[in-house]
């Protein structure tokens, strides 16, 4: 291990993501302390500590990186807390896991010159014990100061991950497409499971039928990237299917079938598809065609 990746590490926050990483940072080989406002079961071998919330945690003078897992409306107050009790030095490094934000919901403690930055897992976590497995060939966002930057790359990869820098100022759209891939598919599915249920099945067995579909989903999209993994009313240009859907369906639900209908069609006038067939399409999804740019062709 080098002598960075061998420094302790605390971390403020034992939610799922506190949790669940502090475990994958323990299995990596790093001392790890934990803090919480509240008393919490957390799993072994893992120790907390509890404050009051103002209070800084009573490891932090001996711990040089120190890592922010709270919510995202809670790092910019926990910032000014720790600026304010004059806990954070200029050695310490400080990251926060917050996909969205960058190193300015630091901003409170510039003034401490720490190497201030975030690292964002690009990983899903719901069971903190399943964490250090899911992380290992997860992606993670890195941004911030150098130091900041340096730090969260060494911790990802050593956790198996492949960290990538990012700009402060995309960390909001990059987050968007993160919620897009797993939160809204999620949203999707459920919605996918509502409908069959108005079609006269159980929640249950709508679920159970839905899965096989799903799966041959995800094994095209670990075969092709989305263009090219893309089935349908949309790409085929079956316009009466598409009508058929939507008279079927719920105002709301309408709504979204066209707006992803629509996005659908951009990936299918990416794949090729004429631009007579295109419009027949939007007609049937009532929306305008998605501008769709492509190389120019040679002449």
């Amino acid at each position: 291990m080098t002598e960075q990746s061998s420094r302790a590490i605390g971390l403020i926050g034992p939610g799922r993501a506190g949790v669940g990483l502090a475990l994958a940072l323990t299995q990596a080989g790093y001392s790890v302390s934990l803090h919480a406002r509240q008393k919490k079961t957390v799993p072994p071998p893992l120790n907390l500590t509890v404050g009051d919330g103002t209070t800084p945690p009573p490891w932090i003078a001996d711990t040089p990186v120190v890592i922010l897992a709270v919510r995202d409306d809670a790092i910019k107050p926990l910032a000014e807390s720790l600026a304010h009790s004059r806990a954070i030095g200029e050695r310490h490094i400080v990251l926060h896991l917050s996909g969205a934000q960058g190193q300015e919901a630091l901003g409170p403690l510039v003034v401490t010159r720490a190497g201030l930055g975030s690292l964002h897992p690009l990983q899903t976590i719901v069971e903190p014990e399943q964490t250090p497995q899911r992380l290992k060939g997860a992606w993670a966002a890195v941004e911030g100061m150098p130091r900041a930057i340096e730090m969260g790359e060494q911790l990802a990869r050593d956790l198996g991950m492949r960290p990538f820098r990012i700009a402060t100022k995309s960390k909001a759209i990059y987050h968007a497409g993160a919620v897009f891939a797993s939160n809204y598919l999620v949203v999707v599915e459920a919605v996918a499971q509502r409908l069959l249920r108005h079609a006269g099945l159980s929640d249950a067995d709508a679920w159970a039928a839905l899965k096989p579909l799903v799966e041959g989903t995800f094994e095209n999209l670990a075969r092709y990237e989305p263009r090219e993994a893309l089935t349908g009313p949309v790409v085929r240009g079956d316009t009466a299917t598409i009508v058929r859907h939507l008279e079927s369906l719920t105002l709301d639900d309408a709504k979204l079938y066209r707006a992803l209908g629509r996005a659908a069609l951009e990936l299918a006038q990416k794949q090729g598809m004429d631009e007579q067939t295109a419009e027949k399409v939007a007609a049937a999804l009532a929306t305008d065609l998605p501008p769709v740019f492509r190389p120019a062709a040679r002449t």
